[in-house]
């Protein structure tokens, strides 16, 4: 397939691009720099210069393609920033969407799997309250275009995608460490952070995209739930630090996350689809250097 992908040149853009490759894909990524054209064109794919806001652009590359993949986003970690990137991101899904309507070509996006359920395993079956974030409300707007026409579907990423160059969650908490010379958990450390490593992630992006029928959620979790105590003294190994209990305001802008009890399962995702995570898990890459090194 021709596939049109926001984000190519990001975290998990990058490593999905390059399992589209070698796939057999072909790739046109979406590229608002010199710096990302240059990325894309070195391994391979096409460049669609322009960003989420060139709507005119979002429209000619999905109309150009057998498929869109949506991985860009405004990432500003400020109440407004938030609000501007969950904004920006559902004219960008309705723009892709209405470019789509009547293909029956696949449509994926990106969203996450926190705030899915409370007190127990979130699972694919369970839908967001589009209340609770707009980014939310994203994911149900493409979800929505499963009866347009549409073969859309959402991959409900881990909080922490995590391998050697992630500059995400992982690469924040080990920042804090190194600033304030602790390594902290919330309160026992017991509350657990589901993870994937970003490979695995890119594998099931790939999978998505060739199989999974409209109207779709699925689950890019590796590891279920991985205690933010064991995550704090892998930081603490690393750096050579000393591991406790932290107040939240510890963990600045991460403190609301970091504090989660969220534990998700990927079950149907594996079984339904074949998807076999086979990456290091976090702890590994914690201890191999990925973040420290």
């Amino acid at each position: 397939m021709r596939i049109f992908v926001t984000g190519a040149s990001g975290w998990i853009g990058s490593a999905t691009t390059a399992e589209l490759l070698k796939a057999g894909h072909q790739v046109v990524g979406l590229a608002r720099s010199d710096e990302s054209a240059a990325k894309l064109e070195a391994v391979g794919a096409e460049v669609r210069r322009g960003d989420l806001d060139d709507l005119d652009g979002l429209r000619a590359g999905a109309a150009d393609s057998d498929g869109v993949i949506h991985l860009g986003y405004k990432h500003i970690f400020t109440p407004a920033g938030m609000a501007e990137g969950a904004r920006a991101d559902g004219v960008a899904i309705t723009t892709i969407g209405e470019a789509l309507e009547g293909t029956g070509k696949p449509f994926v996006i990106a969203s996450g799997v926190i705030g899915l359920a409370q007190g127990r395993f979130a699972t694919e079956d369970d839908q967001p309250d589009p209340a609770a974030h707009p980014r939310s409300a994203n994911a149900a707007a493409t979800l929505a275009f499963a009866g347009r026409g549409v073969r859309a579907a959402v991959v409900r990423f881990a909080p922490t995608v995590h391998g050697k160059g992630d500059y995400g969650f992982m690469a924040a908490l080990v920042d804090i460490a190194r600033r304030s010379g602790v390594s902290g958990y919330p309160a026992d450390g017991s509350n657990r952070w589901p993870a994937v490593h970003v490979t695995d992630a890119a594998a099931l992006v790939r999978m998505v995209a060739e199989e999974a029928p409209a109207g779709t959620s699925w689950h890019a979790v590796a590891e279920e739930g991985v205690t933010t105590r064991e995550i704090a003294e892998a930081i603490g190994r690393a750096l050579d630090l000393p591991v406790k209990s932290v107040p939240a305001e510890h963990f600045e802008w991460l403190a609301m996350f970091f504090a989660m009890d969220a534990p998700v399962t990927s079950e149907k995702t594996q079984q339904t689809l074949g998807w076999k995570p086979t990456g290091p898990g976090l702890i590994a890459d914690l201890d191999a250097g990925s973040y420290t090194s």
